[in-house]
């Protein structure tokens, strides 16, 4: 067996799961059932949020070890759901590790949703969450289209911003306030609170919180911290995005 391409594989199965925002634990289980799968009961793994550590022992005794950096983060249900059924696939099949490569390649190839359909859902996601907040008709449909505002800047701005999360959640917030202010000048809402509010419901860091009090709870100290941290400053960029967006609107 090639076990440096068998190593190759388990690395870059954990890298894009950690990418698309999976637990650790997650990460760890999900390569060590793949490498026991193909009869490697000692493989280790150790992976926090920017790395991931896979060795192993060759039958001969030669001991062989990868590591990868996670260079960027996110939360992809999509690409999580992905990536977990290749692994419980692989795990369960034990094809060839030339198939497997291919099919860890194919994962990777396998288009998103559209964009439209992304533009769609940070539309809808606030227009439901301003009722949530004691909103009518017409905050939902300003938050629908503040919330268009700040998909197209989630989905294009990138290309301008790089990987620097906290600035783009910052642009992002400012432009959600920004236009939560504009569309209730304007006559369409009603509150300018309950609008901006919706919208910035679609940057709040949720998931990557609950995983980090997960993981604080289940002895992965140094990953909770470290994800809490970010979900403290992915929250400070809302909230002097907010400010911002309102400051700027309020000279109009």
């Amino acid at each position: 067996m090639d076990y440096d391409k068998l190593l190759n594989i388990a690395a870059e199965l954990g890298c894009q799961l950690m990418s698309c925002g999976a637990e650790i634990y997650r990460v760890e289980e999900s390569m060590g059932r793949l490498l026991r799968a193909y009869d490697l009961a000692s493989a280790e793994v150790f992976a926090i949020p920017n790395c991931i550590i896979v060795s192993l022992t060759t039958p001969e005794g030669h001991p062989i070890t990868r590591m990868r950096r996670v260079a960027g983060h996110g939360t992809d249900i999509q690409r999580l759901e992905r990536y977990n059924d290749l692994c419980r696939d692989l795990c369960a099949r034990v094809p060839p590790l030339e198939e497997a490569q291919a099919l860890l390649g194919a994962a990777e190839e396998t288009p998103r949703y559209a964009p439209w359909q992304v533009l769609l859902g940070y539309g809808v996601a606030p227009a439901f969450f301003a009722p949530l907040f004691g909103g009518g008709v017409r905050d939902a449909a300003s938050a629908f289209i503040a919330g268009l505002g700040v998909g197209v800047c989630l989905l294009y701005g990138g290309r301008f911003l790089g990987s620097n999360s906290f600035l783009r959640t910052v642009i992002c917030s400012a432009v959600a306030s920004l236009l939560s202010l504009l569309l209730v000048r304007l006559g369409l809402g009603r509150s300018v609170d309950i609008v901006t509010i919706g919208v910035l419901m679609v940057l709040v860091p949720g998931v990557a919180l609950t995983n980090a009090m997960r993981e604080i709870m289940a002895g992965d100290v140094f990953s909770g911290l470290s994800r809490t941290a970010d979900a403290i400053l992915v929250a400070s960029a809302i909230a002097l995005g907010s400010a911002a967006g309102l400051a700027i609107g309020r000279f109009f």
